[in-house]
């Protein structure tokens, strides 16, 4: 990307895709070249949480939503400690923000962070074109970067990096470890459980949720091996999601694979629900232009119940969707797909019956919302739970007889 410079709304801007489409409007935020691939995300509310998703690392997100900025950027509501997305397009920018929570305009923060951005566009029409096309490669040209021609800039995408085969939740994770207290988020007494966290792009509101349920909380990063999961003398491993393609995360697998051996409990979400897909020996696969929004609905197969969900992720687990089998990596006995998506029937979960485990494709902790699924954070405080007390079975099967009491306690 270029040094961003100042955009106006006089400053020209292009969006470019892969296979030559081309829509024309004005500068948002930085000005500049912005290149990566191009996505959707179907929220209506959310904006600075989705930005600030480490999982969007290297994409430019479209806005289905016409109206974008009008509740300004507060230092509350992100989610890591930068702006994530590679670029940003929307179609209405609010010209000022209206809200008691608004500290500045998305427009400045951008700016500040150097994203470029355009406004002005057919974000319908993008979106449209997405959907039958497939998510591709694309860029943002605004400034003296537009004033090349459209053969050039294409070029330009065209060379540019595709996310299959791109490995990037290094690139996201934090660089030392911290601990997240539950007396930092309401907890009063002492810490229930302690969980080891690995950060493949973790979202702040995740160790949150565990805090506010009394679990301490240490956030490693993501090439941490097993001896430093040990060190922290945890009862459970999470893995987060993040972004990039899970065909690269040989790492996370077979650090995966040490804590199943050690029947050590696992909860996964996003890109960890993908690494414990294919530590139990399943593949990974990239979809047509994924799911992003915070309105994706998910079916709970043992229950039948529907979940509206939060969801970003572009890869998804290849699965039988029978019913319970034995894994591929045998010696983890019996999985079945938890939860499918009621859009397309993708793998939206799974659950292992003969070890500690489970996963979802989903976010839970679901910042801007909604809320339905919190009570996976019980289901897993269940598991820590029944694997302390040395039950004869810890199999995920357990944790689910207690769904309905955790669903009571959390009424965030």
């Amino acid at each position: 990307m270029t040094e961003p410079e100042q955009s106006t709304s006089a400053t020209a801007a292009l969006l470019i895709l892969e296979d030559g489409r081309t829509f024309r409007g004005a500068g948002y935020g930085a000005t500049g070249t912005a290149l990566g691939e191009a996505v959707f995300a179907t929220g209506m509310t959310g904006y600075q949480e989705t930005i600030t998703d480490p999982s969007y690392a290297r994409q430019l997100v479209v806005q289905t939503a016409p109206h974008i900025g009008n509740t300004g950027v507060n230092d509350d509501d992100a989610e890591s400690r930068r702006i994530w997305v590679a670029g940003y397009i929307v179609r209405d920018a609010a010209r000022r923000p209206s809200s008691w929570r608004s500290e500045r305009s998305l427009d400045d923060e951008l700016l500040a962070q150097g994203i470029v951005g355009i406004q002005g566009v057919d974000t319908r029409a993008i979106t449209r074109h997405l959907r039958e096309r497939g998510a591709m490669r694309a860029g943002i040209f605004s400034g003296t970067a537009a004033d090349q021609s459209e053969a050039a800039l294409l070029e330009q995408v065209r060379a540019s990096a595709g996310m299959e085969g791109a490995k990037l939740a290094e690139e996201v994770s934090v660089g030392e470890p911290y601990v997240v207290e539950p007396s930092d988020h309401g907890w009063d007494g002492e810490p229930r459980f302690t969980v080891a966290a690995l950060d493949l792009g973790i979202k702040a509101m995740t160790p949150q949720r565990f805090a506010e349920r009394g679990v301490r909380v240490h956030v490693l990063p993501a090439a941490s091996t097993f001896a430093r999961l040990e060190s922290v003398q945890a009862d459970g491993v999470f893995m987060s999601n993040g972004p990039g393609d899970p065909a690269t995360a040989d790492g996370q697998v077979a650090l995966l694979r040490q804590v199943l051996d050690a029947r050590v409990p696992f909860f996964g979400i996003c890109f960890g629900n993908q690494i414990l897909g294919r530590a139990l020996g399943f593949g990974t696969y990239k979809l047509r232009y994924g799911h992003r929004g915070i309105n994706q609905p998910v079916m709970d197969r043992r229950t039948g119940k529907v979940e509206i969900t939060s969801q970003n992720h572009g890869f998804a687990v290849d699965a039988p969707r029978e019913g319970a089998g034995l894994a591929p990596e045998e010696r983890f006995g019996r999985v079945e797909v938890s939860h499918v998506s009621l859009n397309d029937d993708v793998v939206e979960g799974l659950s292992c019956l003969d070890i500690p485990a489970f996963s979802v494709q989903y976010h839970p902790e679901a910042a801007a919302g909604p809320h339905d699924s919190a009570y996976l954070f019980d289901r897993f405080i269940d598991l820590m739970a029944a694997n302390a007390a040395g039950a004869a079975d810890t199999s995920t099967e357990t944790s689910v007889v207690s769904e309905t009491s955790s669903q009571n306690r959390d009424k965030n």
